[in-house]
């Protein structure tokens, strides 16, 4: 047996179309011509690609991996990805939100971020690399001047040159004032000779694309310390005369999963680069990528989550193993199958709510995305932004500390099955395991909320959620979950009111609490998602649909989530209260 995937999309139509109105885009003059039903087809199309192309080779990808020549210093990939990659682009998913003067479709990020969870379902091994070209594009098209935009975007939107971004060096990860890569002024207008070492480089050498982009972080000679003195340059494996730059791979890293994606010890040498954005600004630059790969990484988490949970409902249906406690369920068969038994639907269960619950919170940042490039009133283009960047974190954080614990439970559900190969669960544990490390640990994005997304512009980004929470629930006040949902948000403001109180005078005491503090901030955004998502299937159900059973399952699993997994935040709002001392007063010797 093998891991069963096919892509939900009856609940992605649900959170688009209903929960979120079409994401709004009637009221962006960008999209005027993009009905709903075009954007339909469109998730249709891409849910066909993934399911068809991606998930045949993603075991292939974990067993043979990719392979180092240190002759030539390449990598070959797995063979199955050039087939899948040549039909990925030429389906025109890399430029899909690219402006069409760069070669791409101009269409909502919205279909983008719910493409990245489809292709990092189906195969997160292979998404790696058209989702860091994506950041690259949104980087350059952000930043760059324009011609290196021209001379760039399209054929990266295209697929014949892909993108990376460079920025952890051996001596430093997050700290990246520590980099000692260094950029020297040429003779030419804007260019630079870039020295240095980059590893754990996604996609940093691979045989897909015939050019590779690279997005450096170095210091000019004259950069201030620390990370003001930080540049952004693009620099190519080739250069425009076709030749070699001084560009090189030194090694693929060893790693317990995601085989398939080339993971580069990467070497610049004297390397021909341009400047993007101003010099020592490149940090700033910088983050509109590293933002972009947060929230993809989120969607990766939901995206093996996803998988994983259909395979354990596929096993648990089939398994036969004793009979029901109450009596026989299927007195045909030799035994019932095991999702009859309380604790494998408890563990059935948590996944499916889970994965709902954290489809709709992604989506919905994603649809805030277009509303703060394209929305034509300036004010509701700073509260989407205030929205995304306050969110950001959380998504990246949260959906993948859940869908590396709904893998885990999926493992659970198969039992010895799940440990073996057989089923790929275990491929699933072990690749989603590296999302709540990369692009920033969990640890950094809690420790990103609480110490600069809150305090920012004196609490704005916090009250503007509160405000989009509100308006989400305040239409279902006769809704059975409201009381609760509306407990739970004053529990959320006193543990906010409680970090302003006590972070301000001790900035220990906001860092002790800060993974609590953010699990707290999504599952109360969950909970408005969910009581707004059973609200509205409620209403469907007395329209006479024919979709009984779907909307049925979404009230059942909104009583799931305010009964089972709701309760969670009296936990973590004691935990917030009890502040640094039972972590810090612990001396080094007293480990």
């Amino acid at each position: 047996m093998t891991l069963h995937y096919q892509a939900p999309l009856q609940d992605i139509e649900f959170i688009y179309s209903q929960l979120l109105n079409n994401a709004r885009l009637d009221q962006l003059p960008r999209f005027a011509e993009i009905t709903p039903d075009l954007i339909m087809t469109m998730i249709n199309e891409g849910a066909k690609l993934c399911e068809q192309e991606l998930f045949p080779c993603y075991t292939e990808g974990d067993k043979i991996g990719c392979v180092y020549d240190p002759s030539n210093k390449s990598v070959k990939t797995p063979p199955s990805f050039k087939q899948a990659y040549q039909r990925y682009v030429a389906a025109g998913w890399n430029g899909v939100t690219l402006d069409e003067a760069y070669g791409g479709q101009a269409l909502p990020h919205l279909i983008g971020f719910v493409m990245e969870e489809l292709s990092c379902a189906t195969n997160l091994a292979f998404s790696a690399y058209p989702g860091l070209t994506g950041g690259a594009i949104n980087c350059i098209n952000a930043h760059a001047s324009e011609g290196l935009k021209q001379q760039y975007l399209p054929l990266m939107a295209e697929g014949k040159w892909s993108g990376t971004m460079c920025l952890t060096e051996p001596q430093c990860g997050t700290d990246l004032g520590l980099i000692k890569t260094k950029a020297i002024p040429s003779n030419e207008n804007n260019q630079f000779r870039i020295t240095g070492t980059k590893i754990w480089i996604t996609s940093g050498e691979h045989d897909l694309a015939d050019n590779i982009v690279h997005l450096v972080l170095a210091k000019l000679p004259d950069a201030p310390e620390g990370t003001k003195g930080i540049s952004l340059f693009l620099v190519p494996k080739l250069l425009s005369d076709n030749s070699r730059n001084g560009v090189s791979c030194g090694g693929l890293e060893h790693k317990m999963g995601l085989n398939g994606s080339a993971t580069c010890v990467m070497n610049f040498e004297d390397a021909q680069g341009w400047l993007v954005g101003p010099p020592n600004g490149g940090l700033r630059c910088m983050f509109t990528m590293m933002n972009n790969a947060r929230l993809m990484v989120g969607l990766q988490g939901l995206g093996l989550a996803e998988t994983a949970y259909q395979t354990a409902l596929t096993f648990a249906k089939e398994r036969l193993q004793s009979r029901a406690i109450t009596g026989a369920k299927f007195p045909d068969l030799a035994a019932d199958p095991i999702i009859v038994h309380p604790d494998v639907r408890r563990m059935l269960l948590r996944q499916k709510v889970i994965n709902e619950g954290n489809r709709a919170l992604a989506y919905w940042v994603g649809a805030e995305v277009d509303i703060s490039e394209y929305h034509p009133d300036k004010t509701e283009r700073q509260r989407a932004d205030d929205f995304i960047q306050l969110m950001t974190p959380v998504v990246k954080a949260f959906l993948t500390d859940e869908g590396s614990y709904c893998c885990n439970l999926a493992l659970q559900t198969l039992g010895g099955a799940g440990y073996t190969k057989d089923w790929g669960v275990e491929q699933l544990v072990r690749d989603v395991r590296i999302t709540r490390i990369y692009e920033g640990t969990n640890g950094i994005q809690a420790l990103d909320l609480v110490g600069r997304k809150l305090p920012l512009h004196q609490g704005r980004l916090f009250a503007g959620l509160l405000d989009k929470i509100n308006q989400l629930i305040q239409p279902h006040t006769n809704s059975p979950h409201f009381a609760q949902q509306q407990q739970a948000i004053s529990q959320l403001k006193e543990a906010t009111q409680w970090l302003a109180q006590h972070g301000s005078k001790d900035p220990e005491q906001a860092a002790a609490v800060a993974t609590p503090y953010l699990r707290l901030v999504a599952l109360v955004c969950l909970g408005a998602l969910w009581l707004r998502m059973a609200t509205l299937a409620n209403q469907q159900l007395q329209q006479s649909t024919t979709q009984t059973d779907f909307y049925q399952s979404k009230v059942k699993s909104a009583h799931f989530f305010f009964s089972k997994i709701l309760p969670e935040i009296d936990y973590l709002f004691s935990d917030i209260q009890s502040g640094k001392t039972s972590l810090m007063d612990f001396k080094l010797n007293e480990f």
